[in-house]
């Protein structure tokens, strides 16, 4: 089984007292089933459709990992704390 990744793409951050609760829990969640962080920021560059979202990219050992550390406790608490902070999408995508 190859790596995977978790990609996030912020469409608005509406509240930014939630996301930065949410960061707070989700980046120790994320780090524990084995993210590791490739980049965080918003597009440099945007082709196509043109949206210049805050994207995040973040490599895990395989795509069972990415799933679990989602749909796990500690990454739930962080979801959580989000509510309805942010509207974004998140893709997990096995690697080629």
């Amino acid at each position: 089984m190859g790596k995977a990744y978790w990609v996030s793409c912020y469409r608005e951050i509406k509240d930014t007292e939630k996301y930065a609760s949410y960061i707070k829990l989700a980046v120790p969640a994320i780090t524990a089933g084995g993210g590791i962080f490739l980049a965080r920021d918003v597009a440099a560059f945007a082709y196509e459709y043109g949206r210049k979202d805050r994207t995040i990219i973040i490599e895990f050992p395989d795509i069972d990992s990415a799933r679990a550390t989602h749909d796990g406790k500690a990454y739930g608490a962080a979801l959580e704390a989000l509510g309805d902070g942010a509207v974004r999408d998140i893709r997990l995508v096995e690697g080629a």
